[in-house]
C-alpha cells in the first residue's frame, strides 16, 4: 500500500470516550496542556517513536508523522459519557492524578466538556451508583440513543471523523455464547429481545461507534468486541475495532521480561503478580465478578511466551497467580509486586523480585492518544475488523479463536507489527530487523 492511497488526516477528529474518570480526564488535560505548549506527551509513540525505514544508504529515522498522515492535537474535539454529572475539569479535580497547577490552564476547555447520559447497567458493575443514566428500555433502546448521541456531537463540533474509545469500568465477566455472540444477527436479536444476559452496555458503545463509522476501541477487558458477531459488523461497516485491556503496569512488564526467559532457555516454576491501587477501578475490581474479567486479561500474557507445547521441559507445570487488592490510601498511584520462581543450569532454583510502582493514569494517558491517532489512520488507510498491530498497547490483545489463532503478547514481536504496519501505510517495506 502506497501513502497516497490512505485518505489526508483533514478536518477535525473528534474522540468520544466512554468515561469520565481518572483516565480520560488525565488524557485529555494532557493533550489540551500539550497543544498549548504547556506540557509534553510523554510516553506517546506517535508523538515520540522513530522508525526505521529504508536500508543501507536510504535507512532513515522517521517520526509517524512523517510517514503517514496523523491527525494533529490541534484538530482534536472532545465528547464523555459518564454516569456521574460532573464535567471534565471537576472531574479531573476529584480524581487527584494530576496537580491543580496543571489542570487550570485548561479549565475553561474542560468545564465544556459535561458527560452525555450513560448508557448503564448497574448489574454489571455493582460498586458504581451515578445518576447521569439513559432511560432506556431495551438494549436497542440503548444502541440508537448512542448513535444519536454521535451524530449530534459529530455535527454540532464539525467533525470529519469519530473515534469511540471505552475506558470505563470493567464489567462482569461475559462468557462468549455462540447463540449470541457468533453473528450478527444472532446479536441483533438479543439487542431486540432485551436479552440483558449477552448484551453488555459496552456492546451497544461497539454497536452504535461502528454503525456510525467510527472505529471502535476497548480498554477494559470486557468481552465487547472480542465476538465473530462484532467482527463482521466491523467487516460490514469497514471500520477498524481493536482491543482488549490498556497495557499499562504489570502486564507491561510481564510482557516484556517474559522473553528474557524464553530467549534465554530458562525454566519456570512460578509467577505470582499483586497489584494495590485505590481508584475507581480498584473499587469496581473489589467485586468478584468484575475482577472476573481482568483475571483472563491478566493470565492471559504468560502462556502465548512461555509456551508449554514448544518448551515442555521448561513451561509445562508453572503456577501463575494474579491478585488485585483495593487500597483507597494509593488512589491512582498503583503498586505491582512480581515474585518470580526460575530455575536454570541443572536445574537449580533463582527467584526475580520485580516492584513497580506506577501511576496508572500517566502511564495509560498516552495508550489513548496513540489508540485514538492509529485507528484513526487505519480507517483512512481502509484497514477494518480487528487491528492486530495495535496489540502493543493492549493487555489481552484480540485474536480469532474460532480458527485457534494466538494472540501474540511478546512486546517486541508487538512492536515490530506496530513498526511495520506504520511502514505499510507509509509505502516503505515491512522487516523483521530489530531496529
Amino acid at each position: 500500500m502506497k501513502q497516497q492511497d490512505v485518505m489526508p488526516a483533514d478536518g477535525k477528529l473528534g474522540i468520544m470516550v466512554v468515561g469520565c474518570g481518572a483516565v480520560s480526564t488525565t488524557f485529555i488535560t494532557g493533550v489540551l496542556m500539550a497543544r498549548k505548549g504547556l506540557a509534553k506527551p510523554v510516553g506517546s509513540m506517535t508523538q515520540y517513536d522513530k522508525i526505521r525505514v529504508g536500508r543501507g544508504d536510504n535507512k532513515k529515522y522517521l517520526n509517524y508523522n512523517d510517514i503517514v498522515p496523523l491527525a494533529r492535537l490541534e484538530d482534536i474535539e472532545f465528547a464523555v459519557w459518564d454516569v456521574y454529572p460532573q464535567n471534565a475539569y471537576q472531574a479531573a479535580m476529584y480524581a487527584e492524578v494530576l496537580n491543580e497547577k496543571d489542570i487550570n490552564p485548561v479549565r475553561d476547555e474542560l468545564e465544556k466538556i459535561v458527560p452525555m447520559k450513560a448508557a448503564f447497567d448497574k448489574n454489571y458493575a455493582k460498586r458504581i451508583d451515578g445518576d447521569n443514566v439513559k432511560d432506556c428500555k431495551t438494549r436497542r433502546e440503548m444502541a440508537e440513543a448512542l448513535r444519536e448521541d454521535i451524530r449530534r456531537f459529530k455535527k454540532e463540533k464539525n467533525c470529519a471523523r469519530i473515534v469511540v474509545i471505552w475506558a470505563a469500568s470493567t464489567e462482569i465477566y461475559v462468557p462468549v455464547d455462540e447463540n449470541v455472540h457468533f453473528t450478527l444477527a444472532a446479536l441483533e436479536k438479543a439487542m431486540d429481545e432485551d436479552d440483558r444476559e449477552h448484551i453488555a452496555p459496552s456492546m451497544c458503545y461497539a454497536y452504535a461507534a461502528l454503525s456510525e463509522g467510527a472505529p471502535f476501541i476497548m480498554g477494559a477487558p470486557n468481552t465487547t468486541v472480542d465476538i465473530p458477531a462484532m467482527w463482521e459488523l466491523a467487516e460490514k461497516t469497514k471500520m477498524p475495532i481493536s482491543g482488549k485491556d490498556f497495557k499499562t503496569g504489570q502486564t507491561l512488564v510481564k510482557s516484556g521480561f517474559a522473553p528474557i526467559i524464553s530467549t534465554r532457555c530458562l525454566g519456570l516454576n512460578g509467577w505470582f503478580s499483586t497489584n494495590i491501587l485505590g481508584n475507581r477501578d480498584g473499587l469496581v475490581l473489589d467485586e468478584p465478578a468484575n475482577f472476573r474479567t481482568k483475571e483472563v486479561s491478566k493470565l492471559s500474557t504468560l502462556e502465548t511466551i512461555l509456551k508449554a507445547d514448544v518448551q515442555p521441559e521448561l513451561y509445562k507445570d508453572y503456577y501463575h497467580k494474579v491478585r488485585i487488592n483495593y487500597y483507597p490510601p494509593r488512589n491512582d498511584n498503583k503498586e505491582g509486586w512480581d515474585n518470580i520462581d526460575i530455575f536454570g543450569w541443572m536445574g537449580y532454583p533463582m527467584q526475580i523480585k520485580i516492584n513497580f510502582l506506577c501511576r496508572d493514569s500517566i502511564l495509560a494517558a498516552p495508550l489513548l492518544l496513540d489508540l485514538c491517532l492509529l485507528s484513526d489512520l487505519a480507517a483512512r488507510a481502509g484497514r477494518y475488523g480487528t487491528q492486530h498491530f495495535l496489540s502493543f498497547f493492549m493487555k489481552s490483545p484480540m485474536h480469532d479463536y474460532t480458527r485457534n489463532e494466538e494472540a501474540v503478547n511478546n512486546l517486541y514481536q508487538q512492536y515490530t507489527m506496530l513498526k511495520n504496519a506504520i511502514r505499510e501505510m507509509g509505502g516503505y517495506e515491512a522487516d523483521e530487523e530489530i531496529d
